[in-house]
């Protein structure tokens, strides 16, 4: 069994979206032994912000005329697709960035569309853990309620166009600890913390079995 792991934070280390990734990873591991984890980090070797464009423009010319940039950014696109198709199952830990979903995570998302075929469920039927952690909150009755542009974005993009099982899982306040301005909000962060790390481990463990 092939998983496709896909990372976007910039924080290393110090990265919430990681961390809940690695727990569904260890879980889906030890539930299933001899599971081969494919892994790209965006956040740390991103891809090439043009390279969509020329993916895209390279549709509408003849191999003759394509420019090596077109040939690499076509090649680059249908690998990532290829990867996608290839894996029986994805875990993507994409974090909200200013209110949205980050331009390394888009970056790939845009290539593995331009990868693919028209239409084309990449997905189609398997299992997508998507862990996706914001700073603040945003939930109902909350000063930024509607601000979130990341989230319903995700839905769409991996079970309604790629046709994934969507299992999300969902951090808020991870800010709390290190911008004093939260500190009021210790106590519910820590809660969804916990309540996130554990879904992470209990998806790791029922997909894997389930898988």
């Amino acid at each position: 069994m092939a998983v496709l792991r896909i990372d976007a934070s910039i924080q290393g280390p110090r990265s919430a979206s990681t961390e809940l990734a690695d727990l569904v990873e260890s879980e889906w591991a030890a539930a299933r032994p001899g599971t081969e984890f494919v892994r790209r980090h965006l956040g740390a070797e991103p891809l090439p912000a043009d390279a969509w464009a020329h993916a895209v423009h390279a549709g509408y010319l003849p191999a003759e005329q394509r420019t090596d940039a077109h040939h690499g950014a076509v090649s680059l696109a249908g690998q990532l697709a290829g990867e996608l198709r290839a894996a029986d199952a994805v875990i993507l830990a994409l974090p909200l960035y200013n209110y949205g979903i980050s331009q390394h995570a888009k970056v790939w998302i845009d290539l593995a569309i331009a990868g693919g075929e028209l239409g084309e469920r990449l997905l189609d039927g398997k299992p997508a853990v998507v862990l996706t952690t914001r700073g603040g909150a945003y939930g109902p009755g909350t000063p930024r309620e509607g601000w979130d542009h990341n989230t319903d974005y995700l839905r769409r993009v991996v079970a309604d166009m790629w046709g994934a099982d969507l299992t999300l899982i969902e951090r808020e306040f991870t800010l709390v600890g290190v911008n004093p301005a939260l500190d009021a909000f210790t106590e519910a962060a820590e809660l969804m913390r916990k309540t996130a790390h554990e879904a992470a481990a209990q998806a790791g463990r029922v997909l894997a079995a389930r898988h």
